[in-house]
């Protein structure tokens, strides 16, 4: 086939899924920048804590643990002897402080996570250089701290729960929260900005198909309103303008196949000499032709129109048709039983204009027939199971350069021009069609030579 193929429509290169994501997706590129923001801000959050708590907790800490050791040890030599077993009993049931006797036998551990050098630092200042702590003694747990009365060394013993709370730990916490409340608030804020510029891209892409799409409600912002707004107006104004060139073709179809039919009656009453009226008849059989592509041009294929198709059905048909020209040799490979959602007129149409396509321009060199191959197999793409037709001659192609140029309406190529009578829209009335029927369309030279068009349309369900 020649100037009737299109070119082959770009694939993008694959990217990873998470920066595909990130470049393509308005909700990811949102949720990823208020991720990081909110992120940044937890980490500055806790880095001005960590600077400005760090010393003022550190001081309340130690003061804590001066004061309990400095009472005990109050209470322990001011007591008289015979209640100071009574008065460690009280200590231990209702302060949970236990004192022991500090023995260089002792298995000491070091002291907790939480004990800085900042609060060891203020603790020996006050209770004297030999202090010493430990989380765990002879295999008790706790935290522990020495003192000593008159010379003789003793272990105080607290309840790790009662400084752990003066800790980071609450902090961490109380920020991993807040951190995964800031990630669902990303989420929610990412999902309504990025709805309305979804219906928006959604209600684009029903247009470019040929549907109408519902129109956008107009509420949100005053931006959203006015492009919601903005957006209606252009969908009623085209379909306005859909409905009015109708009416002006069909008017045009009219006035212009009325004198060539007056045309046709005086040709074929008039005294001609046979080769003056079969070339008349030819112009004239021209012109309609002509008439009759513009009107299949500018015709909309409504997706209210579609049907069940049977593909298979369609395909072969157009092949036997096309067999029985002289100057055509056709094969056909079509799997049986695909059927697909479409208009059958339309995808007749189409079939058809690809086949006397390469009639036209795609006859085999050396030879005054043209070979056509035809085949439709049921394929797994990446939307889904799709019917593939392809559709290829044999002849000598397309320059590369030139094969953008086939789609264009009222294009022919210079190879093409003198060969036979057109408009220039037989596959651009094809890729119209196509394109509102949700199909992909592919252009390109064939390898061993010739064209080959190949559009993929959706199964039904």
């Amino acid at each position: 086939m020649s100037p009737a193929h299109p070119e082959p429509r770009a694939q993008p290169r694959p990217v990873p899924r998470l920066l595909g994501w990130i470049r393509s997706g308005l909700f990811w590129r949102t949720f990823f920048l208020l991720s990081l923001l909110t992120t940044l801000s937890m980490a500055s959050w806790i880095g001005m804590i960590n600077v400005f708590q760090r010393g003022p907790q550190a001081e309340q800490t130690a003061e804590l643990l001066v004061s309990v050791v400095t009472i005990t040890k109050a209470a322990l030599t001011h007591s008289a002897p015979d209640l100071r077993t009574e008065l460690l009993f009280e200590l231990v049931s209702n302060e949970g402080i236990r004192i022991l006797t500090l023995e260089p036998t002792d298995k000491v551990e070091p002291p907790a996570k939480f004990l800085t050098p900042e609060i060891a630092a203020i603790v020996r200042a006050k209770l004297g250089p030999d202090t010493r702590f430990s989380r765990r003694v002879n295999d008790l747990p706790g935290f522990w701290v020495s003192f000593d009365i008159d010379g003789d060394k003793y272990w105080l013993m607290l309840e790790r729960d009662r400084l752990d709370n003066l800790t980071r730990v609450q902090w961490l916490g109380w920020a991993t929260v807040v951190g995964a409340l800031s990630l669902l608030g990303a989420a929610l804020i990412s999902s309504l900005v990025n709805l309305p510029l979804s219906r928006l891209a959604g209600a684009a892409r029903a247009i470019a198909q040929g549907k109408r799409p519902a129109p956008l409600p107009e509420k949100g912002s005053q931006e959203i309103i006015e492009a919601n707004r903005s957006f209606n107006q252009m969908v009623d104004d085209l379909q306005q303008l859909e409905k009015d060139r109708a009416i002006i073709l069909a008017g045009i179809s009219h006035d212009l196949r009325t004198p060539l039919a007056r045309m046709q009656l005086e040709v074929e009453m008039a005294s001609l000499s046979p080769e003056a009226r079969e070339g008349m008849q030819s112009d004239i059989a021209q012109m309609d032709a002509i008439i009759g592509q513009f009107l299949d041009f500018a015709r909309p294929t409504e997706s209210a129109t579609f049907t069940t198709v049977d593909l298979s059905e369609l395909l072969e048909d157009c092949a036997r048709e096309a067999a029985r020209l002289p100057d055509v040799r056709v094969t056909a490979d079509v799997e049986p039983d695909i059927h697909v959602l479409g208009n059958p007129t339309d995808l007749r149409r189409v079939i058809n204009n690809v086949i006397e396509n390469a009639r036209r321009y795609g006859k085999t060199p050396g030879e005054d027939v043209t070979e056509i191959d035809i085949a439709c197999h049921a394929r797994l793409t990446g939307h889904g199971r799709r019917a593939m037709v392809e559709i290829n001659d044999h002849g000598s192609g397309v320059p590369e350069d030139q094969i953008a140029q086939l789609l264009r309406p009222f294009t022919r190529l210079d190879s093409a021009r003198g060969q036979a009578n057109g408009a220039g829209l037989g596959l651009a009335i094809v890729e119209r069609v196509i394109t509102r029927h949700n199909a992909e369309l592919t252009v390109r030279n064939r390898d061993g030579g010739g064209l080959l068009l190949q559009f993929a349309l959706p199964l039904a369900p």
